[in-house]
C-alpha cells in the first residue's frame, strides 16, 4: 500500500503552473486549463516545436513562457533528486531560444 499524502489546498508552483486538487486530481496543470504539464513535456521530448505545441496542439490556451516555466521547474525536480541542485542558479523566466 503506498503511503500518499493527500493535497487539500492548491499550490503555486509558478507563474503559468499550478497543482490544485480540484483539477485533474491535483497533477500539476497550466492556470486555467485542464493540461497537464506531463502532457506538454511529453511534447516537448517527442521534439514537437514550442510554436506547434502552444498554436496548434492546444490551440493557443498556453503561453511559450508557459512551457519554458515546466522545462525549468522539470529541470530542477532531476536535479534536486540527484543531489546536483546547487549546480546551476535559478532563473525566473526562461526566454525560449529558437534557431
Amino acid at each position: 500500500m503506498k503511503n500518499e499524502k493527500h493535497m487539500t489546498e492548491r499550490i503555486e508552483l509558478g507563474e503559468y503552473i499550478v497543482a490544485d486538487p480540484k483539477i485533474c486530481h491535483g497533477k500539476p496543470t497550466f492556470k486555467g486549463t485542464r493540461i497537464m504539464v506531463w502532457q506538454v513535456l511529453d511534447d516537448v521530448a517527442d521534439g514537437r516545436s514550442w510554436e506547434f505545441i502552444c498554436n496548434q496542439r492546444w490551440g493557443g490556451r498556453i503561453p511559450l513562457n508557459a512551457i519554458a516555466e515546466a522545462v525549468r521547474l522539470a529541470q530542477e525536480a532531476l536535479l534536486q533528486r540527484y543531489g546536483v541542485a546547487a549546480r546551476r542558479p535559478m532563473r525566473k523566466h526562461c526566454e525560449p531560444i529558437f534557431a
